[in-house]
């Protein structure tokens, strides 16, 4: 087999790079190459909407199988590509099948990262990546009566309130000393903290898990201090690794991701990588170099791929941003908060609409926004344009933020 340009990996990025080649013209031949059988799906809704069963999976599905169809996007579904030959400009598959390509796209994200401690892999610990994984974590909680919560991120958050809401026994651990403490400031930690216990989520802080028990199936959580905390099933939300092993045994640069430029590009010829495991110097990073774990940076980035492959070379620029959904509370971000040295409240925690401005040096850097959607979008708008504003101007909740930037 050989195609033009060979995407691996099924999920936003790399659906979103076919789809973006398709709408400019581009009349080559291309295959996705993903691990798993489904069609490329949206994979926010498995912590929230999915999990809790008020989507079925056909609403989530990025496109229809039609679409792929028409478009003449060839799916290799349920194949892992287990090596790449650069020179050669062909990738190898778990199946022992061998896909050449002009192009290649590494748009493989990663896998949960577990927990390397005794018990770790016991039936009953689930990590949350996946359609199988959220499939699993619904059958096991149906029947499970107390549950743990193993990281206090975005997952644990959003299946910590999932869980509540279905009236489960829920326990939270998270080893740092507040909930959220790389995505946002300390005031949102602690207004989600008390969310999360006003609703019976048993939540605690600073603790360190020592072992999980059980034989044939988890029994419970035993922390560093020795107890043990019964549970039935152990939800585990502590980040990815990003899937990058056989791009690095190939050649490209990375670590922590791999290594691309403006462009998307790796250290490889024609091959690009983005998403999840794509680690790029960031504009609203202060030029640092990261991986975002968002749509949105999946999505831009396929688009900057997606015109590179077609001679329109842009680079990548846009601005991070994600969203939560947990209990009532929708929690918009706009920008990093990575290192800001001021944070205005804007609003009332108590009415459950605020916002969060994030300074940097004089200028807003990011906002989180709680139920303050015009906030939000406003809020984009002053950040890309790098706004500089006062405290008393930014937590009047009388001035709209864009009346700031015409000022």
């Amino acid at each position: 087999m050989h195609f033009d340009v060979v995407i691996v990996g099924g999920g936003h990025g790399g659906a979103q790079v076919a789809i973006s080649l398709r709408t400019q013209k581009f009349e080559g031949s291309i295959a996705i190459v993903g691990d798993e059988t489904d069609l490329p799906y949206d994979r926010p809704p498995l912590s929230k909407e999915y999990f809790a069963g008020e989507k079925e999976f056909q609403r989530i599905l990025l496109r229809p199988a039609k679409y792929w169809d028409e478009r003449a996007v060839t799916m290799l579904l349920g194949k892992r590509v287990v090596s790449v030959d650069p020179v050669a400009h062909c990738v190898a598959t778990d199946a022992g099948e061998t896909i050449g390509y002009s192009k290649l796209v590494w748009a493989t994200g990663g896998r949960p990262r577990m927990l390397p401690i005794p018990g770790g892999d016991l039936p009953g610990v689930q990590g949350v990546r996946t359609r199988a994984d959220a499939d699993a974590m619904k059958a096991a909680a149906e029947s499970a009566d107390q549950i743990v919560v193993i990281g206090g991120g975005y997952i644990g958050l959003e299946a910590a309130a999932v869980l509540r809401k279905a009236g489960k026994k829920v326990v939270l651990l998270e080893a740092l000393d507040r909930v959220l403490a790389r995505v946002a400031g300390e005031e949102l930690s602690r207004f989600y903290e008390k969310e999360h216990r006003d609703h019976g989520v048993d939540l605690r802080l600073g603790v360190n898990v020592e072992a999980i028990e059980g034989e044939s199936h988890v029994t419970g959580v035993r922390l560093a201090g020795g107890e043990v905390i019964p549970a039935d099933l152990v939800i585990v939300g502590i980040g990815i690794i990003p899937a990058v092993e056989p791009l690095v045994a190939a050649g490209a640069e990375g670590g922590n991701g791999v290594l691309v430029d403006r462009y998307c590009k790796t250290s490889l010829p024609d091959i690009y990588a983005i998403g999840d495991c794509a680690a790029h110097e960031n504009d609203f990073a202060d030029g640092l170099v990261i991986r975002l774990e968002s749509v949105q940076n999946a999505n831009d980035q396929a688009n900057v791929v997606a015109k590179g492959i077609c001679g329109v070379e842009a680079p990548y620029h846009a601005i991070p941003w994600f969203w939560s959904n947990q209990y009532d509370l929708k929690l918009q971000t706009a920008g990093l908060s990575t290192g800001h040295d001021q944070a205005i409240l804007r609003g009332d925690p108590a009415s459950h609409s605020f916002s969060i401005v994030y300074l940097k040096a004089g200028k807003v850097v990011a906002l989180d926004c709680v139920n303050a959607t015009k906030d939000y979008v406003q809020g984009r708008m002053i950040v890309t344009a790098g706004l500089k504003a006062t405290a008393e101007q930014l937590a009047d909740t009388d001035t709209p933020l864009k009346a700031l930037l015409a000022s």
